[in-house]
């Protein structure tokens, strides 16, 4: 089971401002929101590059974890400085992040993952091929986030070198076919752009919160812990695949509903039905338009009742349980998904979120009372034998 130590690590990434020399937006960019906006380009260019060439799903989803691990202990530094450094010393910082990432329990994840993670920062071969197009998520990204930032720096003292350096790093890419089409792909890059919205949209909105999360930070810790649960279980690799990526993409439609906090949904009988359908409509006619038609029912499969058990069997979804799923359908031919690891990873991220405030000095009446009522709910649960609920009295409040 992930310790408390792992978990604390990863949060880390919330308090982590990315531009912090530059004038930027008051809320500003957090390594957090960067890691996931990333993860969504690796997903669209993973999707426009298999088409033409395989992709290992499995090592791209990994490697993007690990490299996010490795950005997490080394990110205070400025990337000119830290492309230097790892190009004279790449192999001793890496043995230290490998030291760092076993003292917080990296290898108590189960099934070799932090071997795994061994084997890809030293082997260059290991993942060559879904290292690439994660390096062009980093670049689209990082761009991205400039286009922004040069807005309020332009005429400042080196703004235009690292605009060149940025183009010039970005150029490097371009021999990958998905990411040619990427940039001639309107269609696409307004579904990013509008993806990147979730950086901006906080999470309990109308409570102060330190640190603040964005719904997209918040779907990209949903998505790693719904992985790390998930190999706890041994699972095939669809499914491996579908709890991360459902964990990332469960909070899709608010990029076009905003977040409707719980106590509003449940304060109307219906209301909650009624948002939801209000969502699915909107995605119809808003966002899956943007993605190319084959694509869409892997997002509706993600989406559309995110935290249900399901299956699909003869091309139709089915509800089923995790319990189920263990001992029949744990095959990728099934493209099993366990919606309730995503809801109950959902919940716990919250928890996080109110226990971290809460711990930091900033308070209210609803974090206190959304702690409590999470931890009356899921501190003891249990799915398909694994004791998940321990990971709710690592954060307890006394």
């Amino acid at each position: 089971m992930v310790r408390e130590s792992f978990l604390r690590f990863i949060y880390q990434a919330a308090s982590m401002q990315r531009w912090n020399d530059h004038i930027r937006p008051a809320r500003g960019f957090t390594e957090l929101d960067k890691q996931a906006h990333k993860l969504f380009y690796a997903y669209v260019l993973g999707k426009l590059e298999e088409e033409t060439c395989p992709v290992d799903w499995i090592k791209l989803i990994e490697g993007a974890l690990f490299e996010f691990f490795h950005r997490i202990l080394l990110t205070d530094i400025k990337p000119p400085i830290f492309h230097i450094l790892m190009e004279k010393h790449g192999e001793q910082i890496n043995r230290h992040v490998m030291e760092e990432l076993r003292g917080l329990g990296l290898g108590d994840i189960k099934q070799g993952f932090g071997e795994r993670m061994e084997e890809y920062l030293f082997d260059p071969d290991y993942a060559k091929h879904e290292k690439m197009i994660l390096g062009a998520s980093h670049y689209f990204v990082t761009n991205w986030e400039f286009g922004i930032v040069y807005r309020y720096s332009e005429g400042f003292y080196g703004i235009e070198d690292t605009k060149r350096n940025i183009k010039k790093q970005m150029e490097q890419h371009r021999d990958l076919d998905c990411v040619r089409r990427l940039v001639f792909s309107n269609d696409l890059r307004d579904f990013l752009n509008l993806i990147g919205q979730l950086r901006f949209q906080q999470r309990w909105a109308q409570t102060q919160r330190i640190p603040e999360t964005s719904v997209a930070g918040h779907m990209l810790i949903v998505a790693l812990l719904s992985y790390i649960f998930t190999l706890e279980m041994d699972a095939c690799d669809k499914r491996r695949y579908n709890n991360f990526f459902g964990g990332l993409f469960h909070d899709l439609p608010e990029v076009l509903t905003r977040d409707i906090i719980s106590p509003v949904k449940s304060s109307v009988g219906g209301l909650s039905e009624l948002i939801k359908s209000i969502e699915e409509e909107q995605m119809e006619q808003m966002l899956l338009p943007l993605l190319p038609e084959k694509w869409r029912d892997e997002i509706r499969y993600f989406t559309d009742d995110e935290f249900a058990d399901r299956i699909i069997l003869d091309g139709n979804t089915v509800k089923t349980s995790t319990e189920q799923i263990n001992e029949l359908y744990d095959r990728d031919e099934y493209s099993p998904a366990d919606g309730s690891i995503i809801e109950f990873c959902d919940k716990f991220a919250a928890y996080m979120e109110a226990y971290l405030s809460i711990k930091h000095g900033i308070t209210s009446k609803n974090l206190v009372d959304g702690h409590k009522s999470l931890y009356k709910r899921f501190a003891r649960t249990r799915i398909a034998g694994v004791d998940m609920g321990v990971i709710f009295d690592y954060f307890r409040l006394e």
